[in-house]
């Protein structure tokens, strides 16, 4: 995979960057810049590089119609701020320009093409819009780690038609993740969480034979203390486990790796309700397990100390509401401690855990924080990424 960096010839070239800057908006307003705050050094060492940019991205799912609350517009006046450089956001149907109406005079040098998911040809992976596209620039740089999991248009068609690289932060998603699943400084830990566990079955199959622990959290744990005969009175839980949670722990004791799961839990009534810490033969029908309980957070504690490497996906509870929050964020203060003592590797990902990292300040703490989502777990399960293979 060749990296931008390595391109000696970029000097008055058209850059095609393809980034990820689908950010949270709340009425027009970014209520989380850390997409745009990720790609401002490719930004940057391209515009030192005497290139002209233009920007590929996209915002929600518009499925292939104009809807004004999913322009680019707010995210162009972010990134102008950001750069102090005019970033002008071309508006017009992008099957009608051309390489000659971009860029109008001599100090242009960045713009934005609107939401490439206004057209149903992104999606579909259409080779004409992709051929399209790519007749606006000499170079693509595809710099969207997170949106390299789709066969899309400005992802894995666009590649057949320029001189193809990867962006700064791409390679960094890369090495970070090659080095916590093969370049592995062991003892090395695994926190896994969300709502499901039957999606993230392969994940932890492919994980268990690298990582001398997996620790299971959030509500895919409350299926594996169903599974050992604990009462989880009316919290999240999967149907038809069983059979995944047995093929985890028969496999975990082939490989000789640890599977931790709660040992104690904070519960409440509702989602708003106020916390009581159980033990888990004491929760009641009618109780909600939301966090994990302060035993289960010493033992989680101890293994982190005990690790050199680490990687975090999915938070231990319900952090939204700060009474079950707990757990989560003394796990993020240990990891902090360890990673500024410089005793531990430690790698981030999936919206929820970097909102979480986010709200206790803690993004610059870790070694590496991954804004992606599925293309994060899909390089964890050991799929090839079609953007990634693209560029090889």
């Amino acid at each position: 995979m060749r990296s931008v960096k390595d391109e000696l010839n970029l000097s008055e070239k058209k850059i095609l960057l393809r980034l990820d800057l689908n950010v949270p908006l709340d009425n027009g307003k970014i209520t989380d810049t850390t997409r745009i705050d990720k790609i401002i050094p490719t930004i940057n060492f391209l515009l030192k590089n005497n290139t002209k940019i233009i920007i590929l991205s996209h915002v929600g799912r518009p499925k292939g119609k104009i809807i004004d609350s999913l322009s680019l517009k707010p995210i162009c006046e972010d990134l102008k701020n950001k750069l102090n450089e005019n970033v002008k956001l071309i508006t017009k149907n992008l099957k009608e320009i051309d390489s000659t109406n971009l860029f109008n005079t001599e100090d242009e040098k960045i713009v934005m093409l609107e939401n490439l998911r206004f057209y149903s040809e992104e999606e579909k992976n259409d080779k004409e819009f992709a051929k399209h596209l790519a007749s606006l620039a000499d170079i693509y740089v595809n710099d969207a780690f997170s949106c390299s999991h789709r066969t899309h248009a400005s992802i894995y068609e666009i590649t057949k038609f320029l001189p193809s690289y990867a962006g700064l932060q791409l390679n960094l998603e890369i090495d970070a993740l090659t080095k916590i699943t093969s370049e592995i400084k062991k003892p090395i830990t695994c926190i896994i969480g969300g709502s499901k566990i039957s999606t993230k079955i392969n994940i932890i199959k492919n994980l268990i034979p690298k990582f001398d622990n997996i620790i299971i959290v959030g509500g895919m744990a409350n299926n594996v203390l169903k599974y050992k005969g604990h009462n989880i009175g009316k919290s999240i839980r999967e149907d038809n486990c069983d059979k995944i949670i047995e093929e985890i722990f028969s496999l975990s004791v082939k490989k000789n790796c640890k599977i931790i799961y709660p040992e104690d839990v904070t519960v409440g009534k509702n989602l708003n309700g106020l916390p009581e810490i159980k033990e888990l033969n004491d929760v009641l029908e009618d109780e909600l397990i939301l966090d994990i309980g302060p035993k289960s957070i010493k033992n989680i504690n101890n293994i982190i100390e005990e690790s050199n490497t680490i990687l975090w996906n999915g938070p231990a509870g319900y952090f939204e509401n700060p009474n079950f929050a707990k757990g989560s964020i003394e796990i993020a203060k240990k990891i902090t401690e360890k990673n500024k003592a410089n005793t531990i590797y430690s790698v981030a990902g999936g919206g929820d855990t970097v909102a979480l990292l986010n709200s206790v300040d803690a993004v610059n703490d870790f070694n590496f924080i991954s804004t992606a989502g599925g293309a994060f777990l899909e390089y964890l399960e050991g799929k090839e990424l079609p953007g990634i293979k693209a560029l090889n």
